[in-house]
Parts: structure tokens; C-alpha cells; sequence
């Protein structure tokens, strides 16, 4: 068989054990990166030169979005839970709303440099097919959990 024919079949493996109530946050979220990994690896075909300089850029990206993302953004979901956003004055949420818009600059800019560092490591063909696979990845990644969550 195939590697792309293998890598269904060990996501849905993986994935019983992902669900394990017992485990915490860190090791989950560590679970999803190398799953993360061993899909992009098969999607991108990356020679071994190529995977070298990409993994480090890729991760160093990956980890300053996923910071961006899960700090600022769960304050800002705490903020505008049902209680706070009643409570919320106008100019309390005019301050949220720019502060959401910095944000979205910073993770904007932020996969923008990565790009540019990507343009150096990799052709244009395979950055494009990273955004695709990084999308099928995590729209396979929701399907499971949406799935698991119905079996219950």
C-alpha cells in the first residue's frame, strides 16, 4: 500500500487513543503535531534537503501563531461571554474590537513573513500545496472530533 493510503487509516488508529479523557492539554496538543507533521511530510513530498530547512521555519511559525492564537484570543472569548458582553460598555468594546483587529494584523503579518521565509526554502508550488494540506489536515481533524462526539 501506499503511504497516502496507510495515513487515513493511521489518523483514525491515532485517534482513539487522542481522545483519552486522562490526558492533559500539552500532551494532546503534541499528539496533533506529529500527526500534523507525518500528514504535511506525505502531502508535500518534501525531499530530505527540503524537509531539513522547512521543519524549522514551519515550526517556528507554528508555535508564535499557536501562541498568538491561544493567549489573545482566549482573553478575548472570556471577555465577551454572555455576562461580560451584557455588562460591556462602548467604549469597552470599541478597546476589544481594536485589540481583536491588532491581533488579526500580527497573525496576518506573521503568516505573511513566513511565506517569504518559505519562498527561500521551498518552491511556490509546495507552499501552495501547504496551505491546501494544512486546511484538509484540520478539516480532518474536526470531521473526528465532530464524529467522536456523536458517538457519545
Amino acid at each position: 500500500m501506499k503511504i497516502k493510503q496507510i495515513l487515513p487509516i493511521l489518523l483514525l488508529l491515532s485517534s482513539f487513543s487522542f481522545y483519552a479523557q486522562s490526558e492533559d492539554m500539552k500532551e494532546k496538543k503534541e499528539k496533533i503535531k506529529a500527526l500534523k507533521v507525518a500528514f504535511l511530510t506525505t502531502e508535500l513530498d518534501l525531499t530530505a534537503k527540503e524537509a531539513e530547512k522547512f521543519w524549522p521555519v514551519y515550526n517556528s511559525f507554528d508555535d508564535k501563531q499557536f501562541e498568538l492564537r491561544h493567549t489573545k484570543m482566549k482573553a478575548y472569548k472570556n471577555q465577551m461571554s454572555g455576562l461580560a458582553l451584557d455588562r460591556m460598555s462602548e467604549k469597552e468594546a470599541s478597546l476589544l474590537l481594536t485589540q481583536m483587529q491588532n491581533t488579526d494584523e500580527e497573525l496576518f503579518l506573521l503568516r505573511k513573513g513566513f511565506i517569504e521565509n518559505l519562498k527561500k526554502v521551498l518552491p511556490a508550488i509546495k507552499i501552495v500545496k501547504l496551505r491546501v494540506s494544512e486546511e484538509d489536515f484540520n478539516r480532518k481533524l474536526l470531521h473526528q472530533y465532530r464524529d467522536r462526539g456523536q458517538k457519545k
